[in-house]
């Protein structure tokens, strides 16, 4: 008897160039998201992408988003995922509001899309608030408020590093130059560090000015990324908790740049782009 064949539809999109595959279950019966990423994600027998972006029926908001890495694993929060989210549903039709709310893992997330006429410009982003104590980033060890400016020692080598969790782990360290970090080698060396017992995503970010800094990332499950909206919101927290910019910083990535705020230290919120690269029919 031969295998069940058939057809899911997607989107390709990308802000600053971390991609996805969107799949909508408003439209479409999606197998295990969790067996599909691998292979829909694949660059050279997939789509290719850093993950999938599936979104829902929500029941108690607007929408609901999953995220599942390119390897399968699942991420509570994507801050570009859930901008490219904000574009499908206003393009596609699934709303007519600019302002909605879209469930995460890490929770609801208002979203206020922006327009240029009848175009989408770009969309602000509720990011919540920061965890910063150890055992909820989580970090093992004794446990603390915060891990600011702490040492570790990471293949021999010892970096300062700072812990924030907005939805997901992040670890944050200061480098003269992101251009010189041999990312392929190290990133691996922070993910499965044996301190981050959920493994961790790691951010190196170069200081610019008071406003401007420049981040590169590797994110577990899925490696090095040309951008990371939690990422980027990590990195700025960090470079204020460390006294190195003030609350409203843009950074910049290779494809474009994200405007974080964090005033008052409430609230954190992201603003930037999304664009759709194609469509099309994936077999299964």
């Amino acid at each position: 008897m031969k295998d069940e064949v058939f057809t899911v539809k997607f989107t390709k999109m990308h802000g600053l160039g971390n991609d996805h595959i969107i799949l909508d279950l408003f439209r479409e019966k999606i197998p295990d998201p969790i067996d599909l990423a691998p292979r829909m994600c694949d660059r050279h027998l997939g789509i290719g992408a850093d993950g999938l972006i599936i979104v829902g029926p929500s029941k108690q908001f607007d929408f609901k988003m999953r995220v599942i890495n390119s390897d399968g694993s699942e991420a509570e929060m994507c801050g570009n995922g859930i901008r490219c989210l904000a574009r499908y549903v206003i393009e596609t039709g699934l709303t007519k509001k600019t302002e909605f709310v879209t469930e995460s893992l890490r929770g609801p997330h208002a979203q206020e899309v922006h327009m240029d006429g009848s175009s989408f410009a770009d969309v602000t982003t509720s990011m919540g608030k920061p965890i910063l104590q150890r055992r909820l980033i989580p970090m093992k060890g004794t446990d603390s408020d915060k891990v600011v400016d702490e040492a570790l020692d990471v293949d021999s080598s010892r970096y300062n590093i700072t812990l924030i969790n907005v939805g997901n782990p992040h670890c944050v360290t200061f480098v003269d130059d992101v251009d010189k970090i041999n990312l392929n080698e190290i990133g691996p060396k922070f993910e499965h560090h044996p301190l981050f017992p959920n493994r961790i995503n790691t951010e190196f970010v170069q200081i610019l000015d008071k406003n401007n800094i420049r981040m590169r990332v590797w994110e577990r499950g899925c490696g090095e990324t040309m951008a990371c909206g939690t990422g980027a919101t990590a990195s700025v927290i960090a470079s204020i908790l460390n006294g190195h910019t003030f609350d409203t910083v843009m950074v910049h990535l290779k494809y474009g740049s994200l405007i974080i705020e964090w005033k008052d230290h409430d609230e954190i919120y992201m603003t930037g782009d999304a664009h759709t690269v194609f469509t099309g029919e994936y077999k299964i």
